[in-house]
Formats: structure tokens, sequence, C-alpha cells
């Protein structure tokens, strides 16, 4: 379900704008350019640097107005250039997409898409009599099917499938479920062919030989197109049911059976599917946004961060422009947490196995940890988890019910295995920065504490600008640790402490992980995608496994409550989504660089750097751009997404002002420089996005 912050229960959320274009600024003639370069000079000193700004920036119809003038009648137009400009210089408001439900929010798009795999699978084998079939499941905004063939796929190829595709589609053919004994659905498929089919069927009677099997047909069996598959379902009533026009195949990719590098490299082609063309269109307008945003491709334009592949895949190099959006998302991260009653604390980054054995990490996330090291005879690991060292510190401490909750928290580095085929921009990578906490505390604190998080959740994700969430709470599994008495309260904690927050939520029955229930949230951003971040998660095992304990009130010792916590998830992965948000234009606050300041000449230089001084000192990201043409001082600062631009001519000089450009096109013209450094300086106070 989806959760709305009322406005009555938070400041205004940072607001974004983000342009497409910078059509005007090409449209200045280079004649007015250079009439409008000296009067902004120390001889013609009587038009404000503002003018510059109108200039570049005006339509055809302004431009000619100025065209032909002399200084001063330039000087008299500049007020009709301003006017024009205004008008079309207005931020550019967010993108409005269409609602494009998930697979699980819509049963109608889970059958579409299951269907549409199951046609492209058959479409495939009938352009290619050697392909064998794997798996083809649904997913979120489409479905996959993967492929052994012996000659690759080509992305042009698509076109051929998805017009052979839309034949099928237009036979409106039956899907037909059949209930059949495993004996009789290994002998179809042997006679098909069809190994990885096979393979997958002894998996399901290895697993439960009571299992129902079953087969989806397209088609009668007597029809010449007949195509049948190894299926659960569900499925459409016909292939007639897909809209022709309403799904697209995307891209080929290599995929290795069982997601496993020792077995066969396979082929996947994915796609997407919706209920109508124009879900279609919305889908690929999203698309194209999405790319746009990609933070990858402007982690690079804007000099944010890089993964050097000289030092290994999915290692974050954090350039200095990133860096300091980092130290202000960590210095609020911190400033939050003491206020809110936390400590603060620093772990080692490696250990000895021994504490991962202990964990229980050592022998069920293995997988996810990299090889041991040798210190002197001794084996140490990299840590891919912070909570083993937390309980190190309780147990290093006596403590009594009157000691109790302990909040700790840390900003805290760890180190994990993932395939290189797996790994995705800030998104997925082999090390990164958990804002990790746990909470120790007494079985009646669950609830308060439970609430006390979930408001520090809504106060962070607000600063950020997210007020839209999903949230969901996931309870008790068939297998667990852990008394069953203990669950329940610990459910029932969770439940009240959602209630008193006001929060729809969808309950996941028996999707907690075996040592306790959980509460997760994610986030909803500017274009509409929704992203996993929040985590507040019980622990029965932890303290169990490592004889955590603290003393009651009738001194006898009793194991405290574990409440493992992040908000972020992990600083990587939230700043690679801040960037997707904003498209790169962070709000005012955290912005790489708040203000540029523009010397239309050398004489002015003096009173940039004082202004720029002045700026410095009281906390502002400020730099001096070096001297060029005003055209291309601006371009740079707009490619920079630059919040606020201030040009500087002798009139600014004179008048202790600044002519101010805000990022997205509104000119403010001039002000004085003593009411931009405050505009600034509350922004920072206030974590405001605009000026």
């Amino acid at each position: 379900m989806r959760s709305s912050i009322p406005q009555t229960q938070h400041c205004k959320a940072p607001v974004s704008t983000m342009p497409i274009a910078r059509l005007l600024r090409s449209m200045a003639c280079p004649a007015l350019h250079t009439r409008l370069s000296q009067t902004c000079s120390d001889q013609f000193g009587r038009i404000p640097a503002a003018a510059w700004l109108a200039a570049r920036q005006s339509s055809t119809a302004a431009r000619n107005t100025l065209a032909g003038k002399n200084i001063f009648q330039l000087r008299a137009a500049v007020e009709t250039v301003q006017a024009a400009t205004q008008q079309q210089e207005q931020p550019q408001k967010q993108p409005q997409f269409m609602s494009l439900p998930t697979s699980d929010e819509s049963e109608t798009l889970l059958r579409i898409r299951h269907s549409c795999a199951h046609i492209m699978a058959m479409a495939v084998q009938r352009l290619h009599k050697d392909a064998q079939v794997t798996i083809g499941p649904w997913i979120d905004r489409g479905f996959y099917y993967d492929f052994d063939l012996a000659t690759p796929l080509s992305d042009k190829e698509l076109k051929a499938i998805r017009k052979e595709m839309q034949k099928i589609m237009r036979l409106n053919l039956p899907f037909i479920r059949e209930e059949l004994s495993a004996e009789e659905a290994e002998a179809r498929i042997r006679a098909a062919g069809e190994p990885y089919k096979l393979e997958i069927l002894q998996s399901i009677t290895a697993r439960d030989p009571a299992a129902p099997i079953t087969i989806y047909h397209i088609g009668e069996a007597d029809h010449p197109s007949h195509w049948w598959d190894l299926c659960a379902g569900p499925h459409v009533a016909s292939t007639g049911a897909i809209q022709p026009d309403a799904f697209e195949l995307e891209t080929v990719a290599g995929a290795y059976w069982r997601g496993d590098e020792k077995n066969a490299m396979l082929q996947r082609i994915y796609g997407t599917a919706w209920e109508s063309a124009e879900q279609l269109a919305a889908y690929q307008a999203l698309k194209a946004e999405a790319a746009r945003r990609d933070h990858r491709k402007l982690g690079q334009e804007l000099d944010l961060f890089s993964i050097q592949e000289s030092a290994g895949g999915g290692l974050v190099f954090w350039h200095p422009k990133g860096g300091i959006v980092r130290h202000h998302m960590e210095a609020f991260w911190k400033e939050l947490h003491l206020a809110r009653g936390y400590d603060l604390v620093y772990s080692p980054h490696i250990a000895k196995v021994d504490l991962w054995k202990t964990s229980g990490h050592f022998d069920f996330y293995s997988e996810n940890m990299f090889d041991q090291m040798q210190v002197e005879n001794e084996e140490y690991q990299l840590k891919p988890m912070n909570c083993p060292f937390h309980v190190a510190m309780y147990k290093d401490g006596y403590f009594s019910y009157r000691d109790l909750p302990k909040r700790w928290a840390e900003l805290g580095t760890v180190y994990r295995y993932e395939r290189s085929g797996t790994m995705h921009g800030l998104f997925r990578v082999r090390g990164f920065t958990q804002d990790d906490a746990h909470i120790f505390c007494l079985p009646e604190q669950i609830e308060p504490e439970i609430r006390g998080v979930l408001d520090l959740v809504q106060e962070v994700l607000t600063a950020f600008g997210f007020t839209q969430y999903e949230v969901n709470l996931s309870t008790r599994p068939e297998k667990h640790v852990g008394e069953p008495g203990m669950w329940d309260v610990a459910e029932d904690a969770l439940r009240g402490a959602l209630a008193a927050k006001g929060w729809d939520y969808v309950v996941d029955e028996g999707g907690g992980a075996f040592y306790g229930p959980k509460i997760d949230v994610k986030i909803q951003d500017a274009i509409g995608r929704k992203w996993q971040c929040s985590t507040i998660q019980l622990d029965f095992n932890l303290p169990q496994r490592f004889d955590m304990t603290y003393v009651d009130a009738n001194a006898a010792k009793q194991r405290p409550i574990m409440i493992h916590r992040a908000i972020f998830g992990s600083m990587e992965r939230f700043f690679g989504i801040l960037v997707e948000n904003y498209a790169g234009a962070f709000p005012l606050w955290l912005a790489p660089v708040q203000a540029r300041l523009l010397p239309v000449n050398d004489a002015v230089a003096p009173y940039v750097q004082q202004v720029a001084q002045q700026m410095r000192a009281a906390g502002i990201r400020v730099e001096v751009m070096e001297r060029a043409s005003i055209a291309k001082m601006i371009r740079t600062a707009e490619k920079a997404k630059t919040p606020v631009m201030a040009v500087v001519g002798a009139k600014e000089a004179e008048a202790g002002g600044l002519a101010v450009r805000l990022y997205g096109g509104s000119d403010l013209g001039s002000l004085p420089a003593g009411e931009v450094i405050t505009r600034i300086v509350e922004a920072n106070r206030m974590r405001g996005a605009e000026f």
C-alpha cells in the first residue's frame, strides 16, 4: 500500500526541476553577443549583467528586437527582452507518467506477461528449429525466456520474432491446462528432446514427489500450430487476449543455466507486455526518462564517482563532487541519530573466521563472502555484515534492565562477493557502506523503539525528498527460531507501531526471515519507480547464538531483543537513487557546488573573489568560473546542474550585487550579495531544495 506523509507532519519536501533541453541558449547572434559584451565592460558599465541572461536566452522575436540597435537603444530594450524571456523560462515541471502496475499488482498483467513468454518461446522454436527451451517467467514489468541455441541471437532478430508472435496472437489459439503424471510428463519431454525441461521436472519431483505436474498447450493437440510447455500457470484464456500492439521485445542477454557459471550459457530475450498500446507507450516513455536519469551516465558526466576496472569491479571511487554530497549525507545522518538518542560506534573491516562461525554467516552466507585470508596462521574474513561486531561490543559489557535500550549506529563498510555479471553501477557492488544500527532492548520496549525508528525513517527520507512509501510487514515463516510467544509479541509490536504511525501496509504472511519479523519500506521516486531502502528487522537468533544477556529486576539473566535497522540501505545505492530521482540536479542544500560566480571581465575579479570568500565563510560551496564568454560560462554551469549562477559585471560590482539565474532558467535579476548568501545559508539550515 502507498503511504503519503500528511503535509501537516513535515516541512516542505525538496522539489526538483529537471529541464530536458536548453534550446534557447543558441538563439543569440554573434553580433549582439559582441555589443552586449561591450556594454558590460568598464567603458560601458551602465547595462546590468542580467541583460546577458536575457539576450542569450531570448526568443527569435526578442533577439530581433535587439538586433541593429546601438548601446543606448539596447539599454532601453533590456526590459522588453527580459519580459519576453521570463515568459519562456518557467522551471520545467516533473514529468507525469501513467500508472504502470507491476505483475504483483495486477493479475491481468501477470497472466499477459507469462503468456507472452510462452508465445515468444513458441515463435522462437518456429523460427529456429534447433532451439531448446528452459524457463520463461514473468517479471515486474515484463517477461523473459532463456534458450539454448547453436547460433547467437542479435537485437536485430527480435523484429522477426515479434512479428511471428503477432501471427500467433491473431490466430486466437486457446491456452489449455493439462494435469498429468510425472511419468507421462517425462515421456513427452524426452520425446520432444528438451533436456532442460527434464531437469526442471526432476527437480520438482525430488522436492515433492506428490507435487501436481501440469503442462500448458497453445492450441488444440491436433492444430497445426500446437505447442506446449511444462508450466504451473497462470495464463490468459487465448493468445487473442493479448493486444498485438501492446508488447515489445527489448533486448538479448546472456544467462547461465540455473544462474551457475559452471553451466551452459543460454540466450535470454527480455520483453514487456501491457493491456493496451497506450500503456506500452507510457512504459516506453518512462524507460526513456529512466535512461536520461541513469546514475551511471550522470555520475560520469557530473564527475561524481567511478568504478575503476583496473582496481576491480564493484568497488566505488568517490570523486570530490560525489564525495562532498556523501559528506553532507553522512553529517546529516550522524547529527540526527545523536539527537535521537543513538550512540555512534566504529568497527573493524575484518575479523577472525571464528566470529562468523558463531554468528552463522560462515555456514549460511558463505557464497556471498570473499575468501578468507591467512594472518599469522589464523584465518580472517572481510566482514559482510556489521551486526556480529555490535554484538561483540555488547558482550564486552554488563547490562541490567535499567541500561536498556542501547542504540548503536555505524556507517560501516562491508564487502560481499557478487558475480561480475550481476553488478550494476552503484546499485549492486562488492564494497558498500551500510547505515547500520542495532537496538538492544527489553520485550516491552519493542513497540516504542519501532515507533522511534519509523519516525526516524520518515524524517530522513523526507529530508531527501521522498514522501510516498510502500510498507510491508513480513511475519513468521514455517521454519523459524525463537519461541512462538515471542514471535507473537514482536509481530503485535510491529503492527502497533505501524498503526500508531497511521501508515497503510501489506502483510506478507510467512514472509519473515527465520530469525524474526520485519518491516520493509519502499520509496517512490520522481518518475514513479519504487526502491527498497529502509528495513527494520527483529532478530531472535544472534542473541541466542552469542548468549547475550541482561540482568532483570529479579537479578536473573534474560535474553535481550535485537533490532537491526537501516534507513538508506547503503550509502552507494541511496546516492544512486538520489542521482536518478533528481536527474543529477540535487536540491540546493545537497548540491556539490551550490553557487557559481561568473565574472564578465577581469576588472570585477577582486569583487568576485571577495564574494566567494564570504560565501565559503558562511559554509556555501561556491566556485568562481574561469574567465570566458558569458554564454560559455552559463552553458558550463547549466551542464553541471548548478542551482545558483551569479553573473557579475561592473554594475553588480559597484552596487555590491549579483545577477542571479537559477538552474532551470529562472532569471531573478540583480540581488544584493548579502541576500544571496542569506538565502543559501537558510536553505542549508532548513535542508531546502530551492533558492
